[in-house]
Formats: structure tokens, sequence, C-alpha cells
């Protein structure tokens, strides 16, 4: 299976949540799945790949040809897609993907949460969705939308378009 992780490409967040990383890109290589990402180095993205190639899985990067300079892109994936921009890029990640995990991240990472969230939403896509809470990093984003859920800005459902853990063996039982 082909799994989609969004997540953060900043090296300077904490190296609990890079170790996280690490754990879950383990978790879906011995489990024999392809990672599928942004292509990033740094940041949960380089973690969940280094941890996918650790254990011998395969990575395929998504990247818009611009991010192609030294040390932006992991230079280990079992195979580098260009596309001519972001769009192209988040298209791509979502066509190849049969599943999406959130992890840590900026507007970036939320933005791509927004998307497939609605995307769902609208029934165009029917895959699992995940958000990896690493040490409640998404705790306000979800009581957020728990909120909107009780104001009735969020449809009867909407909360059942997710799934949220910590726990990488979880997130991998949830997608089976």
């Amino acid at each position: 299976m082909n799994i989609c992780i969004y997540g953060s490409a900043n090296e300077e967040i904490d190296i609990t949540f890079r170790n996280a990383g690490v754990k879950l890109g383990e978790a879906l290589g011995t489990s024999g799945h392809t990672l599928i990402f942004g292509g990033g180095a740094s940041g949960m993205m380089g973690a969940v790949a280094r941890g996918v190639r650790k254990v011998g899985g395969q990575v395929i990067g998504i990247s818009p040809e611009f991010f192609n300079v030294d040390g932006v892109l992991f230079e280990d994936c079992t195979k580098m897609i260009y596309t001519a921009d972001m769009r192209s890029r988040k298209e791509k990640l979502e066509n190849m993907a049969d599943a999406f995990i959130v992890t840590p991240g900026g507007i970036g990472t939320m933005d791509e949460f927004f998307e497939t969230i609605s995307l769902k939403q609208l029934k165009i896509i029917d895959k699992p969705l995940i958000i990896y809470n690493v040490n409640g990093f998404y705790n306000n984003l979800i009581e957020l939308l728990k909120s909107s859920a009780e104001m009735h800005f969020l449809g009867k459902g909407d909360l059942d378009l997710f799934y949220v853990s910590d726990d990488p063996e979880k997130i991998l039982e949830y997608i089976k």
C-alpha cells in the first residue's frame, strides 16, 4: 500500500518529534508499505523517510523541481518524481496514495490536511486519513474541529472522516 505522509520539513523541531517520525517510518517499512511524501530531507518528512529506509522499505519522493537544490531533498529515495509546482505535487500525492498520515507540521501540512479532509467530505476521495498526534501536537486543532461540529459548522459525521492516534501500530491497524 502507498501511504502518504504530510509533515514539517523544519529540522529545528524538537528531537522527540523526529524520533517519533523515525518510529512511524520503521513501522511503515516493516509492514511492507511504500512511503509517498514531499521528498524533504529534514523535519518530520526526513525522519519518516529515514525510518522507512532504515528497515529496507521503499520511499517515493514527489517534489517541485525548484526544491532540487543541495540539502533540501531526501537523497535516499527509491524514486524521485519532479513536478512543475506545488499544486501538481499535491495532486500527484493524492492520486498515488492509498492512505494519508498527517504528522506534526506547519502551514503546508495544515493546508494538505484540510484539502484532504475536504476531498473526503465531498466524497471525491475515500481513503483513510490519520492524524499522528505526537505529544498532543494536534490537540488544539482537534478541539477546534469538535467545537465547530458542536456549533454546526461541520456536518454530522465530519469528525469521522479522520482517525487520531500517537501509536504507529494502531495507525497501521486502522489503515487495514
